[in-house]
This record gives structure tokens, C-alpha cells and sequence, in this order.
């Protein structure tokens, strides 16, 4: 799985969104082309600053997420996601 981190802070949280509802959710993209097009999406269209793509290990950051109480989605191969026009966060 992929997350994804502001270029230069990658020790200071991962991109999350925050829902209809405020909750923040992490995005976990299962293929790295997805987070690097989303990635671009974000620096293109939503003038973010370079966004790294890492790599993480899918039982442990899924544990880490379950363990911590934090929200997190699945991203697979079949979804659509589009940097929404909501305020964004990192955790």
C-alpha cells in the first residue's frame, strides 16, 4: 500500500481528507500509480507542494490506523478519487 506525505515532512503525517461529516479519513492506495496520480492531481489542480508517494506495509499501517482510532479507506485499482474542494489535513 501507498500513503502520501508533503515532499521534505514525511515525518510529519500522511494526507487525509476530511469527510462530510469532519472526520478526517488517511487514503490508502493500493497500487503506487493511483497515489502518484492523485499526487498530481493535488500539486496541478489544488496547489499543494510536492507530494512524496511512500510505501507502507499494509497489515501494519492498517493496525497502526485500527490501534490509533483513525479513519482510513481502501483505494483500489476499480475506485475514482478526486482531490475534493474540502479542507484537508494531515495525520
Amino acid at each position: 500500500m501507498y500513503i502520501l506525505t508533503v515532499a521534505g515532512k514525511e515525518n510529519d503525517g500522511a494526507y487525509s481528507v476530511k469527510d462530510i461529516e469532519g472526520n478526517q479519513i488517511l487514503y490508502l492506495f493500493v497500487e503506487e500509480d493511483d497515489a502518484t496520480r492523485y499526487a498530481m492531481m493535488l500539486e496541478e489542480d489544488q496547489d499543494y507542494p510536492e507530494m512524496n508517494v511512500i510505501e507502507v506495509e499494509d497489515e501494519v499501517m492498517i493496525k497502526t490506523c485500527e490501534t490509533h482510532d483513525y479513519n482510513y479507506t481502501v483505494i483500489t485499482s476499480d475506485d475514482i478519487v478526486i482531490p475534493p474542494n474540502i479542507e484537508h489535513d494531515f495525520i
